[in-house]
């Protein structure tokens, strides 16, 4: 006899808002990485490789919605779960959040959500989803600092136009709500407003 899973749950670990998906997902993929950085040497056929840093492990998945018998719009679901990517009002950033599914947990913060709607009822309302999730994981990082001098060397940063200080502050300090501590240490008067090329001291985790 098959043991039926825990259904699995998305939790808002500021808020404590628990979201049970509608169905288990058949499957999810964790990716994990480092960045490494080629060197060009004249002469080399094959550039050494320098380590830069491990990268945050990302959980991936399809998570099913269906609410053809209710005859409801399936939206009110996936309007739910997408929410999650935005920003809250104080910190700046998206909520950090706990994937639960059975004895397996994750720490993390939705970074993409792909919404697919398949079937619809004949006024043109969804009422079946397939939304392809991606959480980032989440680790909290504790930075000394003194006197406005960092514990560690600093590094620099060159904004691009896809940098926000919010991921930025995920990036480097591994927590985005600490993104003022960013701007904090470059006197940004409009931390909204990032100019391209523009090199950014970040402190060391």
């Amino acid at each position: 006899m098959a043991v039926q899973l825990a259904k699995a749950l998305i939790v808002d670990t500021h808020t404590g808002d628990r979201m049970p998906v509608m169905y288990n997902p058949d499957e999810y993929r964790i990716e994990q990485g480092n960045e490494l950085a080629e060197i060009g040497i004249p002469g080399l056929a094959a550039s050494p490789v320098q380590y830069v840093r491990g990268r945050a492990r990302t959980l991936t998945m399809d998570l099913f919605f269906d609410t053809y018998e209710r005859q409801t719009d399936v939206r009110a679901f996936t309007n739910r779960l997408a929410g999650l990517l935005r920003p809250a009002p104080r910190s700046f950033a998206p909520p950090v959040l706990l994937f639960v599914m059975g004895r397996f947990s994750f720490r993390c913060v939705l970074a993409e959500a792909d919404q697919r709607f398949t079937m619809f009822l004949p006024d043109g309302t969804p009422v079946r989803a397939r939304v392809s999730v991606a959480f980032r994981e989440f680790t909290e990082v504790e930075v000394e600092t003194r006197r406005g001098f960092f514990a560690g060397p600093p590094t620099l940063h060159d904004i691009t136009d896809r940098d926000t200080l919010p991921g930025l502050a995920a990036t480097y300090l591994g927590d985005p709500g600490r993104w003022r501590e960013i701007a904090d240490a470059n006197d940004l008067l409009d931390p909204l407003r990032l100019r391209l090329g523009r090199p950014l001291v970040i402190p060391e985790r």
